[in-house]
């Protein structure tokens, strides 16, 4: 969605229910409709829906479905996530989202989250009793339709369905009672752009919409943008340079151009360059220049309360130090403080002196008289200041000439980290030269970053000690469960196996014999793998059995993992295993597990297929290849698949001699023994991958956690949501059972025996009941009858359901979701570095170096026609007279 707006549906407060056909609908509850944009901030969406629907902010809980699918819902929980929904609703004018948590909304709460100015515009709220959407609001602007477009139908179980018009929404802006000052574009630069500021109105016509400065109001009361008083250091000197003068009107108090006197002062202050803060024990060196954002834009007035004047949270910084006689709880709370303080009056200081019972500092420019002298106080187990002079007589010079320290820098880091775990180090480093005026290279944010994710992660290396512990916690916490930790002479971390009591139980009990082998990238500096097992439930679910954390994917990893799944799944069942061709895997599972298939996955052979398709290309070229790809491994009979085979050597020569390279009995309905799988091309990597990108970053241990979370969640959803069927087999299955009960009517079957029947559609097929086969080849692949058989079913009286595979019935379903996982405390604890003494120490693994290609020597040729010079001296070759040392 390049340009324009989207509009989302907000649901709450009602339940779904299962549809015949398997999808989801939502019964009951309410709906509101808020308008956003690309450029419109997860959070700011958030505490949106959570004010709009009553609910707790920190139990928020969102979720969508994808355009044309509402069997699956997606979990809304991050930036990254909210971008991605806004991609696949590009072509939409509407979109639907389901939001749920705790009732009761808690203002004092927006305390803990960064407020922005919010790129949202909030529509009339869809209410269930017909409420005329002209309202007037208290701040005096009304909405009048001019022309209704129906988006959406918002459906609940007691009224009928209500219809959303588009220009029902409300776009706000607060006029200034005179021209407002510039303000800093860069420092906005995440949720507004230029606007023509104007009186309160309704938006006729916002198809490039962009977002604006501006206070979102609903149909009854006005919400101008709130301050939080505990905000992060950062954010209170971001919103202290957003600050000019005020004016107090009629809406509260607005920015507003100050007199001649303080135009002068602002340009003074514009045109202060700095270069950092206060020195300390760590410095780090910074040979950069210092570059102050200067640019501002008057488009955009800000309406705000006279509670929530930004000159209150600059406070919490500027009175850190108050005078003598101020006590703090340590040295490293004195220190912290006096840090602090020094940012918010902008000037630097040294420490002469600094230990655990004394700190004295002075300013760093020779001749000012400030000085401050703390010192601890035994008996009161305090630390107290007992000199101190707050005059500077240096004029601010020595905010011009300062080094960054270490410990600044990274607790300013961590606060960002704590909002934005997923930040980059270019975008902390761009925030702290918006909102400090102090300009960082690209290492020292790195560095500080590391610094800061291991105080609020824990250690990374150290995570790897708790593996032990894990290993015994997760076996007593959930019986059955089987663990393998692997370590090499040096006490690295080889292999690590675990899978959950839960996933085995589910496996064995109610899913297919059919798992998927996939590995994932960690994301880590140490480049372990994570390798999953992945099995299907009836429902065509994918369903997680065992997991493994590897130091290095080779073909002896892999052979261990099969022999650890082995070991865990202990059946005598023949089991379907699917894997990517690339990998090859083929040899180590078939001697593994014995009596065992194994094919080549759909979804990797598919992507293989596009990468290695090269031209020329004839008739309808490159774009219907998938297509006939697929096709041809769907084929039940030889003629079908030749003709298809055929038909991508028309097109591409280069195809069809690819696809002469694979085994047809690995990937073809055609020749595969196994189980039918070839049906499933999705990426079954793709949550593992999605969950290790959103906690990239954490320790080994919470990555561990996440993992276990993620079948946690997925069992109990499942579980939950399948209560409500009353069908015999799942919603899948019904609806292809019943898609094939449409097809049998008029078909006519003749009796042949008892367990043979002829039925005669476009041509005659042959139904064996007792062996469950037609020679239409449909019933054996896909464990389902066909239409022929189906047909015979109601000729003979027999229940069709008596004749689908038990893998697909929804008591299935129930047994491969019926054990939970249970809790364990502590998981995601840190690691102390004074561990316990009986703990064995495990280290991470050494990540594999990079192989080295090597450049191929060049051999010197000799060109014939090449002249040779002779030296006219010595008359030898290769020389001339000049450089000659021959002596005569």
């Amino acid at each position: 969605m390049v340009k324009g707006k989207l509009i989302l549906i907000c649901q709450s407060g009602g339940e779904f229910v299962n549809d015949v056909d398997g999808n989801l609908s939502y019964k009951g509850g309410e709906a509101n409709a808020v308008n956003i944009n690309q450029d419109t901030p997860y959070d700011d969406l958030k505490i949106k829906l959570a004010e709009l629907c009553n609910l707790e902010l920190t139990t928020v809980s969102i979720k969508y479905f994808l355009p044309k699918n509402r069997k699956t819902l997606i979990n809304l929980r991050s930036e990254k996530d909210f971008k991605r929904m806004v991609e696949f609703h590009a072509n939409s004018v509407t979109a639907e989202i389901f939001v749920s948590g705790k009732e009761d909304f808690d203002h004092d709460a927006l305390k803990t989250y960064t407020e922005r100015t919010i790129g949202l515009k909030l529509a009339e709220n869809v209410n269930h009793h017909g409420t005329p959407a002209g309202a007037t609001d208290s701040g005096g602007l009304s909405t009048t339709p001019s022309k209704a477009s129906l988006l959406r139908t918002v459906r609940t179980a007691a009224v009928s369905p209500i219809a959303i018009q588009s220009d029902c929404l409300i776009d706000v802006h607060i006029s200034c009672q005179e021209p407002a000052i510039n303000m800093a574009a860069e420092s906005l630069s995440h949720a507004t752009t230029s606007s023509n500021p104007s009186s309160g109105h309704v938006a006729e016509d916002d198809s490039d919409y962009t977002p604006r400065s501006h206070a979102a109001v609903s149909s009854t009361a006005q919400s101008p943008i709130s301050f939080d008083y505990d905000a992060t250091p950062a954010d209170t000197v971001k919103k202290r340079r957003r600050t000019a003068s005020w004016k107090i009107g009629a809406n509260g108090p607005t920015i507003v151009v100050t007199d001649s006197d303080s135009k002068e002062k602002l340009r003074k202050k514009k045109s202060r360059s700095s270069t950092g803060v206060m020195v300390g024990n760590d410095m780090v060196e910074d040979e950069d220049g210092v570059e102050l954002p200067d640019s501002f834009d008057s488009s955009s007035p800000i309406t705000l309360r006279d509670e929530d004047l930004p000159e209150k949270l600059v406070a919490t910084w500027k009175e850190g130090i108050t005078g003598v006689d101020q006590d703090f709880k340590s040295v490293k709370e004195f220190r912290a403080a006096l840090q602090k303080y020094a940012v918010a009056h902008r000037f630097v200081y040294k420490l002469k002196k600094n230990d655990a019972t004394r700190v004295s500092g002075r300013c760093v420019v020779e001749g000012c008289s400030w000085k401050i002298h703390a010192s601890r106080v035994p008996d009161a187990q305090t630390f107290r200041i007992r000199k101190y002079n707050d005059l500077h007589t240096c004029e601010g010079k020595s905010w011009k000439s300062s080094h960054r320290t270490r410990n600044w820098l990274v607790s300013i880091i961590k606060e960002r980290l704590r909002d934005s775990p997923n930040d980059k180090p270019r975008e902390i480093a761009k925030s702290i030269l918006r909102d400090f005026g102090i300009k960082l290279r690209y290492s020292q944010v790195w560095r500080g970053m590391e610094d800061a994710k291991e105080q609020l992660q824990g250690s990374y290396s150290k995570s790897y000690n708790r593996l032990p512990w894990f290993c015994e916690k997760v076996v007593n916490t959930n019986p059955g469960t089987v663990v393998k930790l692997v370590l090499d002479g040096e006490k690295r971390l080889q292999r690590f196996f675990f899978s959950l009591h839960a996933s085995i139980h589910g496996f064995k009990h109610g899913c297919r014999p059919l798992i998927f082998l996939e590995a994932t990238s960690l994301r880590s500096k140490y480049k372990e793998t994570l390798i999953t097992a992945t099995a299907v439930d009836a429902d065509d679910c994918f369903f997680p059995v065992a997991f493994a954390v590897i130091d290095i994917e080779n073909d002896d990893s892999w052979r261990w993992f099969l022999e650890q799944l082995k070991s865990a799944l202990s059946t005598s069942h023949s089991i379907t295993f699917i894997s990517d061709r690339e990998k090859n895997l083929k040899n180590s599972v078939l001697e593994v597990f014995e009596n065992s298939s194994h094919g080549y996955s759909i979804f990797h052979l598919l992507e293989s297929f596009k990468r290695n398709t090269k031209g020329p290309f004839h008739g309808d070229g490159r774009a219907v290849l998938p297509e006939i790809f697929l096709a041809a491994a769907h084929a039940v009979r030889l003629n079908g698949f030749k003709s298809l085979t055929e038909q991508i050597k028309q097109i591409c020569s280069h195809a069809y001699d690819w696809l002469n390279q694979i085994e047809p009995e690995c990937w073809t309905s055609l020749s595969f023994k196994g189980q039918h799988y070839n049906y499933i091309t999705e990426n079954v990597a793709e949550p593992y991958s999605k969950l290790i990108e959103d906690s990239r970053g954490s320790t080994i241990m919470q990555k561990i956690e996440a993992l276990i979370c993620m079948l946690s969640d997925l069992i109990d959803h499942r579980k939950l949501e399948s209560s409500t069927w009353s069908t015999k087999l799942t919603p899948s299955k019904e609806k292809k059972i019943q898609k094939e009960a449409a097809k049998a009517h008029g078909l006519k079957v003749l009796i042949s025996s008892d367990v043979l029947f002829e039925v005669h559609d476009e041509m005659t097929h042959v139904v064996n009941i007792e062996n469950r086969e037609c020679t239409c080849f449909e019933w054996k692949q896909s464990g389902l009858p066909c239409c022929h058989a189906v047909a015979v079913f109601n000729s003979i009286g027999k229940c069709v359901y008596d004749y689908c595979s038990s893998y697909f019935t929804v008591e299935s379903y129930h047994f491969t979701y019926s054990a939970s996982v249970n809790p364990i405390p502590g998981i995601g604890t840190p690691v102390e570095e004074d561990g316990e003494s009986d703990t064995a120490d495990v280290l991470p693994p050494c990540p594999p170096e990079s192989p080295i290609e090597e450049k191929p020597e060049e051999t010197k040729t000799i060109d014939p026609d090449k002249r040779t010079v002779t030296c006219s001296k010595c008359k030898e070759p290769g020389h001339n007279k000049a450089s000659c040392k021959a002596t005569l």
